[in-house]
């Protein structure tokens, strides 16, 4: 068994309306958005497409992605399931290789390879039931999602 576990960083759900979703966990768990996520000031248009709140304790964050489309999941019905995917960190590219060598080896999919980005390597899998979730490398100390 390994030694080093990848750090949970985000749990990150698609909307239609970032800042919607957004302050509706903002208002339901009391989060705050990291800086430069705050809504802009009146009259001034809205542009994101991502946004993150952070626990004011440090023990997780929430991350919202802007979609075009979004079905109504129907659970418990399985018609359509729930959508969002986590991201998973580590301090540095050798780690990057160690924990994908693990996921898949745990049974993970392999859906896209960004090892060689010289900015944010990262990899994305499936899990085996098929929700999505990313590893990538953000050095320790970092705020960047």
């Amino acid at each position: 068994m390994a030694d080093n576990f990848p750090a949970l960083r985000s749990t990150v759900f698609d909307a239609t309306d970032v800042r919607g979703l957004a302050e509706f966990y903002r208002l339901l768990l009391g989060y705050e958005y990291r800086a430069g996520d705050e809504p802009p000031a009146a009259g001034e248009p809205d542009t994101a497409d991502w946004l993150v709140l952070d626990d004011p304790a440090g023990h997780a964050r929430l991350a919202f992605q802007q979609v075009a489309e979004l079905p109504r999941a129907s659970w418990p019905e399985p018609d359509v399931p729930q959508q969002l995917h986590l991201d998973l960190t580590v301090p540095d590219t050798r780690e990057l290789i160690v924990q994908h060598e693990r996921a898949l080896a745990l049974g993970a999919t392999l859906l896209l390879d960004r090892f060689d980005d010289p900015v944010e390597p990262l990899y994305v899998y499936a899990d085996p039931a098929g929700h999505p979730f990313c590893i990538f490398v953000v050095s320790p100390g970092s705020s960047d999602a």
